[in-house]
């Protein structure tokens, strides 16, 4: 390195940050997870799992997966058309790291869920 050469400015951002900001959308992780989960399915049936979901943000949700290259969308022109909605090798690649995040949620879901009870129970010996 030459004395008149900038020196190079390190990234201070986390390296997580650019998945992480493509994660945090609504639905998202629900729907990654159901096609991890179930595989390939049709629009409805994708639906239909992701209770709660409308059917507009859901294709938002969709076309935007698609857009990072996580979901394939396979359309085949027959009557009515079908199309239907997979994980890409790029998707796939964040399989371990939703299954451990989906070990990690149930377990604090049961240790909220029994600190709650334990503290129901605290306050009705109080009274």
């Amino acid at each position: 390195m030459n004395a008149t050469a900038e020196p190079r400015k390190e990234s201070v951002s986390c390296p997580m940050d650019f998945i992480l900001r493509m994660l945090m959308g609504p639905w998202t992780t629900y729907i990654l997870y159901n096609l991890k989960t179930h595989g390939s399915q049709r629009f409805g049936e994708l639906k239909r799992r992701v209770s709660g979901v409308s059917a507009k943000m859901l294709t938002e949700r969709l076309r935007t997966l698609e857009g990072a290259g996580l979901v394939r969308r396979d359309y085949e022109a027959t009557i009515p058309p079908k199309v239907t909605y997979s994980l890409t090798e790029r998707g796939h690649e964040l399989d371990d790291v939703m299954g451990r995040l989906a070990e990690i949620g149930m377990r604090w879901e049961a240790e909220d869920a029994a600190l709650r009870s334990l503290r129901a129970v605290e306050l009705k010996a109080a009274e």
